[in-house]
């Protein structure tokens, strides 16, 4: 009985200690002190500026390929470069964050349990 009590300390300590740890590391990667982990990166390279084509045929894989490149460049201006990535990685912190406070609720539950003694 006193060994369920004390594994049920532990175990209710722990659980909050991993709570505490999620949330405030949130706090400080939101409040911009710690470094966002990067789950999502870009391979992207920038070649810069496209080759002009001198040549007086049109061709439509160079027509598709102004065209991408127009569409890509008017996008850029909507929405800057790395923000998509930086959403994505600020989505997966926060379930990350969200699994991390439901698990440490779990163990200190299951530690409030085994102090209580309940089944």
């Amino acid at each position: 009985m006193i060994v369920n009590k004390i594994f049920g300390i532990i175990l209710l300590i722990l659980g909050l200690l991993i709570i505490f740890w999620g949330l405030y590391s949130s706090y400080n990667i939101f409040k911009g002190n710690q470094i966002l982990p990067e789950v999502f990166r870009s391979n992207e390279i920038d070649l810069g500026q496209s080759k002009n084509n001198t040549s007086s045929t049109i061709n439509p894989q160079d027509v598709q390929k102004q065209m991408e490149e127009t569409v890509n460049a008017q996008l850029a201006k909507i929405i800057p470069s790395g923000s998509m990535l930086k959403l994505l990685n600020l989505i997966s912190w926060s379930l990350f964050a969200w699994i991390l406070i439901m698990g440490g609720g779990k163990i200190a539950s299951i530690g409030v349990k085994l102090m209580v003694g309940v089944d």
